[in-house]
Order: C-alpha cells, then sequence, then structure tokens
C-alpha cells in the first residue's frame, strides 16, 4: 500500500517479478470465465516461452535484450487475461479455443528478438525494424513443430499483428466480431503491460540501449528517449480510443469482479508513471538516473554498461 496515494499496486497482489505466479493468477482468471477450461496447451505454451527466454529452449540463445524481456511477455500476458476476465464480467463472450490462442499470441509476441545459437554477434535489439516477421516465422515454424492446427496458427499471428502499430486490424479477415475485440485486446494488453509497469521509467533506460544498437530511430540520449516518452503515450492513447476499440474499459469490471477494487490499477499506475517522469523532465533534467531506483534496475544497467565498455 503507498500511504501516500492511500491505493493498492498491482504487485501488492500478485509477485510480478515471478512469471510462474502471474501464469497463475492467468489461469485462475481464465479458469473462471470457463470452468471447465483445459489449460494444458497454455501451460505448455507457457513452459517453453519461459524457457525460450531463459536460453533452455533448443537451437536459441538466451533472451539479451533488458526492455523486450521475460517480464515483458507476462506483464502483456496478465494484462490480457485481466481484459478478458474483465469483459467476461461485464457480459461479452467469446470463444474458448479463440482467447487461447490470442493468450498464446501475446506469449510469442516478441520471440523476434531472440537470437539463435549461431548468432553471437550483438544482441537481439538489432532487430528491432525486422522484429514482426522474425517472430511470425518463429510463431508459423512452431505451430507446425508441435503440430498444431495451420487454422489456429493464422489466426495467432494475425493476433501476433495487431501489436505492429503500423498494422490496420480492421483489415484483417476476421471471421467474427469476437476476433476482432480480442486482437484489440492483445494490441491494448500489450501497451498498458508496459506502461503500468512499476519500472516502467527505469526499464526506459533499457529501451534506449536497445535502440542505440539499431543506430536509425533518433534518439542521441536518454533524455531524447524520455522527452519522447510522453508524445508516444499520447499517441498510444489515441490509437487504443480509436483504433483499439477503447476495450481497456474492461480493467474495471476486471478489478472490481476479481478483488472489488473500484479503480482502474493499470490506469492508477500508468497516470502515476508519466506524472512522475513530467516531474523529472521539468526538474531533474541533470540527475533523472538518481530519481530512477525502483526494483534495483538502475544497478543492473550500470553492470551492463561497464560489460560494454570493457
Amino acid at each position: 500500500m503507498d500511504p501516500i496515494r492511500n491505493k493498492l499496486f498491482l504487485s501488492d497482489l500478485i509477485t510480478m517479478d515471478f512469471p510462474q505466479s502471474v501464469f497463475e493468477e492467468v489461469h485462475y482468471l481464465i479458469s473462471h470465465v470457463y470452468l471447465d477450461y483445459d489449460v494444458s496447451w497454455l501451460t505448455s505454451v507457457f513452459k517453453d516461452v519461459v524457457n525460450l527466454y531463459n536460453g533452455n529452449y533448443p537451437g536459441y540463445r538466451q533472451c539479451s535484450t533488458h526492455y523486450h524481456d521475460l517480464k515483458h511477455m507476462t506483464d502483456g500476458l496478465l494484462a490480457l487475461a485481466s481484459l478478458i476476465n474483465g469483459a467476461h464480467a461485464s457480459g461479452v463472450s467469446f470463444r474458448e479455443r479463440h482467447v487461447t490462442l490470442a493468450l498464446i499470441a501475446i506469449m510469442l509476441h516478441e520471440t523476434g528478438y531472440i537470437q539463435r545459437d549461431d548468432d553471437t554477434t550483438g544482441t537481439g535489439a538489432k532487430y528491432t525494424l525486422v522484429r514482426l516477421e522474425r517472430t511470425l516465422e518463429f510463431v508459423n515454424q512452431y505451430f507446425a513443430r508441435n503440430g498444431y492446427d495451420a487454422t489456429d496458427c493464422e489466426l495467432c499471428c494475425i493476433f501476433v499483428r495487431s501489436t505492429n502499430t503500423d498494422e490496420d486490424i480492421e483489415a484483417f479477415p476476421f471471421t467474427s466480431e469476437g476476433e476482432l475485440t480480442l486482437a484489440q485486446m492483445v494490441a491494448t494488453a500489450d501497451i498498458i503491460g508496459q506502461i503500468a509497469d512499476r519500472t516502467y521509467l527505469e526499464k526506459l533506460l533499457f529501451l534506449f540501449q536497445e535502440l542505440s544498437e539499431v543506430h536509425v530511430l533518433g534518439f542521441k540520449t536518454e533524455l531524447d528517449l524520455l522527452e519522447n516518452t510522453i508524445d508516444s503515450y499520447k499517441q498510444a492513447q489515441h490509437r487504443m480510443e480509436h483504433d483499439l476499440g477503447n476495450v481497456r474499459i474492461y480493467f474495471l469490471h476486471h478489478f472490481m469482479h476479481r478483488w472489488e477494487i473500484d479503480y482502474d490499477m493499470y490506469g492508477d499506475s500508468i497516470d502515476s508513471n508519466i506524472s512522475y517522469l513530467n516531474h523529472l523532465l521539468e526538474n531533474h533534467r541533470n540527475d533523472y538516473r538518481e530519481k530512477l531506483q525502483r526494483g534495483g534496475l538502475l544497478k543492473r544497467l550500470a553492470i551492463l554498461e561497464s560489460t560494454d565498455t570493457d
């Protein structure tokens, strides 16, 4: 509990830093949407994705990007399950298989950053501009390797593509309104999961590292990226409201139904992050790093930076 704000954080309810804890909550939420839900497929994919990020999946190295990491995946996964749960609480239903495919899609949606075993140059950040193509290649290979249905793979790939801001989601070949809404939820969960993270501002410094490796995205300093984040958030807000069906309203139903909390904890966390970012930009442009101490991430960043200079 924050004594000043007198409100809970999501991390007070769920151990967000432990993937298995997040997955258990996801299972709980979906099992209350579908009472006889068979979690075996979801569990199998989750284990494979955790192994992939941890360097225990055949043919691939451990994840080397520290913004687009395992927690980025689990944050998005929980946000999506919360939206689905909130939609159910407000009377909106989806086909069970489509929900499973949406959850699988958000688990796989950044796999394009993972390097293969023989790729030892730089980090996965070098694939930033081709992340989507590499991810779709991985998804197709993963479904084929495990004998999953090709039609399921096609829909899963559409859900993955929905996270790309350059895509027009309504132009995808959906066969139902429910598929469209789930795609909007996947894209919304991807956005919300990132910005609501209590260490979002700290992780932006890791994002700067990733973008610096690409050399083409125009941020010369961390401060450039922090300043741009304000405009990026405004664009994300517009996209969620106008292009993604404003499905984020289902968070309110979720938190009331699941926790008897009468506000959107995700929205509250985002407001806090953006407010503090504005404070840093106005008052601490020269010492912003000293003010970003959550999660001990700056110590980890210092270690990475010292390794880069060795």
